[in-house]
């Protein structure tokens, strides 16, 4: 999979405070650009707590939901677009399906 933008994960590690994420975000980014999925099962049998939350919007947990991830998933074009990085409690006051 084509992951977009990984420069989301590098800015939200470079923000203060949040340095100690850069290796569980890049460990992610390097496991799931080698993916190569055509539909939201197979998403499921390779990671099977992700969650599916609409509008083609899958949230990924990393370091044991410490962190969570949204991408919007575009099968087809084997793409991935990164649409929210952070902790749990700053994703609790997004709009999952909303956010850009």
């Amino acid at each position: 999979m084509r992951i977009i933008a990984k420069s989301r994960l590098r800015q939200y590690w470079e923000k203060a405070g949040n340095e100690k994420s850069q290796p569980y975000l890049n460990e992610w980014y390097h496991f799931w650009v080698k993916q190569n999925w055509s539909s939201p099962q197979d998403v499921k049998d390779t990671f099977r707590h992700a969650s599916f939350v609409g509008n083609h919007r899958v949230v990924f947990n990393v370091k044991g939901n410490d962190y969570r991830i949204v991408c919007a998933m575009d099968y087809p074009r084997q793409a991935m677009y990164i649409k929210f990085v952070g902790t749990h409690k700053e994703y609790d006051s997004i709009e999952v399906k909303e956010v850009h």
